[in-house]
């Protein structure tokens, strides 16, 4: 009787571990309307989201620090780690947990200068392995992988392949993200070779049959 108590116990903490993983990697929508922070108040509650990224091209910095703020309240409250895209001056004005680089968004290294050493800095490196290895002489905090499949955000990235995701984490113990057109029906195909993060926007924010927090 009691052996098998512990064993319930132990199989029941096993569940509750993995129920309450944080697998996904948020990302902003283009466009900020009205709803959005009670929406994202609602996703957010859901403990699945590690990461949320403030993905704003195309508005002013006075306006994106404005809905940083707000923001910043929310993932504060749910212990999510907001990431500011681009950016790593913003990142430092607001004090966000850190930014997030394409390869046009400056080094990591001065990222790193800027930022406080224990802040994250993330970096895409599309599905190229050069950019990985070069990225990795820098010491990102993760990689972003993809786009793996056809994305609304970014309609004409190029896609990655899939065993590109063995071939990284050969080379390199950092968390793995995967980015590009990630919805219900495709996920698990990269959660089974081994990403650690999911990055979704469109499914998330322009579902036409789902709420976000659905």
């Amino acid at each position: 009787c009691f052996y098998r108590s512990k064993m319930e116990r132990k199989t029941w903490a096993k569940f509750h571990r993995l129920k309450l993983r944080r697998f996904l990697y948020l990302i902003s929508p283009v466009i900020i309307k009205q709803n959005f922070f009670k929406d994202l108040n609602d996703v957010l509650a859901s403990r699945k989201v590690k990461y949320f990224q403030l993905r704003l091209k195309r508005q002013s910095d006075v306006k994106v620090v404005n809905i940083a703020y707000k923001v910043k309240a929310i993932t504060k409250k749910y212990n999510v780690k907001l990431i500011i895209n681009d950016s790593p001056q913003l990142a430092k004005k607001i004090n966000a947990d850190g930014c997030h680089l394409g390869q046009s968004d400056g080094s990591i290294k001065d990222a790193r200068l800027l930022l406080k050493r224990n802040k994250i800095i993330g970096i895409t490196c599309h599905g190229s392995k050069k950019l990985i290895l070069d990225a990795l002489t820098e010491k990102p905090n993760y990689l972003a992988l993809g786009s793996f499949f056809k994305s609304k955000l970014k309609p004409g990235a190029k896609k990655a392949r899939k065993n590109l995701i063995k071939w990284s984490k050969k080379r390199t113990s950092l968390p793995i993200v995967a980015i590009g057109g990630i919805n219900n029906k495709n996920y698990k195909t990269l959660r089974n070779l081994g990403v650690n993060y999911l990055a979704i926007s469109s499914y998330i924010w322009n579902n036409p049959r789902l709420k976000p927090k659905e």
